[in-house]
């Protein structure tokens, strides 16, 4: 299964430049709402909330979803399991630019 690329759009009322509100992010990533409140429950997504309590959601929370969405249909990962797998797979991507860093900079 592949996913195509998400496009997003710019909200004009928002003041962050390509933050999304829930119905738009939920369009954009194919999901339904409610789901995406779950996720935002267990801590598996990061949006910040208005001073009327209302989900945005940072551009990067468009490629979490698609990882998460991926690991669901490759792994059948669960739910449960999704915030681990997550954040080792966050841990070796840090590992890894730090490693790239260090070898240009092989004097340090």
């Amino acid at each position: 299964m592949s996913y195509a690329l998400i496009r997003y759009q710019r909200d004009p009322d928002h003041n962050r430049r390509g933050w999304l509100d829930l119905e738009s992010f939920a369009r954009a990533t194919g999901t339904h709402p409610d789901l995406v409140t779950r996720f935002v429950a267990l801590g598996l997504l990061d949006p910040e909330r208005d001073r009327a309590g209302a989900l945005w959601f940072a551009p990067d929370q468009l490629a979490r979803l698609a990882r998460m969405q991926r690991l669901r249909a490759a792994f059948s990962v669960n739910y449960a399991a999704l915030g681990l797998v997550l954040d080792l797979l966050d841990r070796v991507d840090q590992l890894e630019r730090a490693l790239r860093r260090s070898q240009r900079q092989p004097w340090r």
